[in-house]
């Protein structure tokens, strides 16, 4: 495990030069509503940087800093598109009667579900003594199924979640991979919402999207559409085709449910437990590697930490620029894993998690 000490000064320094809270309230007021936009006083762009956006791109540019643009997309922020209720589970063993702290949120990754993260979730239940909640993300688990998947509207759906369980203090959010890019899209859209973000092996910047996904998908619906695949050791000798890490085919493993088949007595078919097609065309689109905020617009000033995997590239050093713009308070820590490192080591990520909890929460 590793400090990259000093990232977080350098970028506070940096930020001060270019966006101060003052105008980042106003930039926000002004987006959302809150504050009417003249037409006539700026013009709107309509063109998406790719064909593979679900929002309309409506936007207001001007003239920012280093001479970087400005971007204003009100439908970054927006609450008008569908929302769903999240199914959840909360871990609440050790959790103290007599103080009650702020609860922490847990969001899972791209296939995963609620049951990616209950080791940790008890680790840190019983280390610091609060409730963990862990919802299904949309079209995950047991939450619905929904035909829009980017980040926006999932960020809406987390939000929507935490103002219904009308929290006392608010929460800590952390998220692993597509659920990290969720979690900075809840903290950037509603900046008072949570108290503190860790992101778990991303980085708040878009990317190539990922071949390897759409090759699972293709085989996942190839052992759901096989009559002769009826026992998991069979799919699981199908994927090998597509992945060779045990760990991972096991992981991919959790999407599929055995049921008896309707059609023949006696024997079994699988079924996917998610919408793999809605999930293949938002992979596809490249809603999951997309990445549409702005740090001259969007930014998030409470604690943040991101947790590395030493043999993974989700967060390179190159990228820790841009973690810096959007989250000028940021510490970062590397753990010996690969990106599955909440799965991999999850008491070393619990462990940092509560040292960065117990270090901030009285600042």
């Amino acid at each position: 495990m590793k400090l990259a000490v000093g990232c977080g000064s350098f970028f506070i320094r940096f930020n001060h030069s270019y966006l101060t809270p003052a105008k980042h309230a106003s930039l926000i007021r002004r987006i959302s509503g809150k504050k009417s936009i003249s037409a006539t006083s700026r013009d709107y762009s309509t063109g998406p940087l790719f064909g593979n956006h679900n929002n309309t791109f409506r936007t207001t540019t001007r003239q920012g800093a280093y001479g970087s643009t400005e971007v204003l997309n009100q439908d970054l922020i927006s609450d008008k598109f569908p929302r769903v209720k999240l199914a959840f589970e909360v871990v609440s063993e050790h959790t103290s009667t007599y103080f009650p702290k702020a609860p922490i949120i847990i969001l899972h990754g791209l296939f995963g579900n609620r049951a990616n993260n209950r080791t940790i979730a008890r680790q840190l239940n019983e280390r610091l003594e609060r409730d963990v909640y862990l919802p299904d993300l949309r079209n995950h688990g047991l939450s619905p199924h929904i035909g829009r998947h980017d980040y926006p509207s999932m960020a809406a759906d987390v939000e929507m979640f935490i103002e219904d369980q009308k929290f006392e203090h608010a929460p800590i959010i952390v998220g692993h991979s597509m659920g990290a890019k969720v979690a900075m899209s809840v903290v950037l859209r509603k900046p008072d919402l949570c108290s503190m973000l860790v992101s778990i092996d991303n980085a708040p910047v878009a990317t190539m999207p990922t071949m390897s996904f759409p090759r699972y998908v293709k085989k996942l619906q190839e052992i759901v559409e096989n009559p002769k695949i009826q026992t998991f050791g069979e799919a699981e000798k199908s994927l090998r085709d597509v992945e060779n890490s045990p760990v991972i085919r096991q992981f991919l493993l959790t999407i599929l449910q055995r049921t008896k088949d309707e059609n023949e007595p006696g024997r079994y078919r699988f079924k996917a437990r998610i919408p793999l097609g809605i999930l293949n065309d938002a992979i596809v689109k490249g809603n999951i590697a997309n990445w549409e905020f702005n740090p001259w617009v969007h930014q998030y000033t409470c604690p943040s930490l991101f947790i590395r995997g030493t043999r993974s590239h989700y967060i390179s050093d190159e990228s820790l620029q841009d973690v810096g713009r959007f989250f000028p308070r940021f510490e970062v820590r590397d753990i010996d894993a690969t990106h599955w490192v909440n799965t991999e080591k999850p008491q070393e990520c619990s462990d940092l998690i509560a040292d960065f909890v117990e270090r901030n929460e009285d600042l």
